[in-house]
């Protein structure tokens, strides 16, 4: 009786709507590829805007096209003039025009929630973010997001500091941000090394640590899209945003503990986004 109870509330809750405005990843394994996957893998409804094109595989970035700002602005209208968006997703943004658009089209269509990932540097070091646009992210894209996800060289580009080495100094980087504008920073520790990868939730209420032990795996291609994306799916379907961002850590974990089913590529392969699944 109670599982036919959940059945029915489930078929009578909207399903979430959520927005991607990110990059191609030709090899399927990050930018709006990743986030599709899993939007779809926990249960939200995916739309998506593209915002620059690579030329991409598990081995690296071999070139990178990025549209007209203009063209950005008419993807995003055309979505938010039609479609009830739930929750937006933001990654690669490429340059600073993009940056701009992105940050105008947000302020005209208020979605109600926004998670930001400030990407800026590929897995394979290729860069996915013009030096000049870092300064348009940090002031017109911060104060936007409901809440931001940077690994700790993002976090210390977007400071203009040296990268955080503990803890302690993840927090105090994460709470600089939180005072630029965002409502929310989580700050991934994955760079600290050693067996644990602790991430930090800074809200307005206080501080949230999130452990978990470091999955040994080879195939982490598109970790930060996963997470973040994870999170924009999960947000309209939870009561708060720290129920939302342990959710989804540990669906990133299972992610990873399973990559190895996959056999994508001879470099570093992509997480299995449809763990559950498949």
């Amino acid at each position: 009786m109670r599982a036919r109870r959940l059945r029915d509330a489930a078929m009578t809750s909207p399903i979430s709507h959520v927005l991607t405005i990110a990059g191609s990843d030709s090899g399927g394994g990050a930018g709006i590829q990743a986030d599709l996957k899993a939007f779809s893998a926990l249960g939200a409804y995916g739309a998506s805007v593209i915002t620059a094109l690579t030329a991409q595989n598990t081995r690296g970035v071999t070139a990178i096209h990025a549209p007209d700002a203009a063209f950005v602005t008419a993807q995003l209208d055309a979505v938010f003039d039609d479609i009830r968006i739930d929750a937006v997703k933001i990654g690669m943004l490429a340059n600073a025009s993009i940056v701009r658009a992105v940050a105008d089209a947000l302020r005209r269509h208020k979605p109600p929630r926004v998670v930001l990932d400030t990407v800026m540097i590929s897995k394979s070091n290729h860069a996915l973010l013009a030096p000049e646009a870092v300064a348009a992210l940090r002031e017109e894209l911060l104060p936007l997001a409901g809440i931001v996800t940077p690994n700790l060289p993002e976090a210390a580009a977007l400071l203009g500091i040296d990268a955080a080495t503990d803890e302690a100094a993840m927090v105090e980087q994460g709470e600089r941000l939180r005072a630029l504008g965002a409502q929310a920073v989580l700050m991934k520790g994955g760079h600290l090394g050693g067996d644990d990868s602790p991430d930090w939730l800074i809200e307005a209420g206080g501080t949230l640590r999130l452990g978990g032990p470091r999955v040994p795996v080879t195939n982490t291609h598109g970790t930060g899209c996963t997470l973040s994306s994870a999170i924009a799916a999960l947000w309209p379907q939870n009561a708060t945003l720290a129920d939302a961002v342990a959710q989804a850590k540990t669906y990133l974990t299972g992610a990873l503990e399973a990559s190895d089913r996959l056999e994508v590529g001879h470099g570093v392969g992509p997480v299995h986004h449809f763990w559950r699944w498949w």
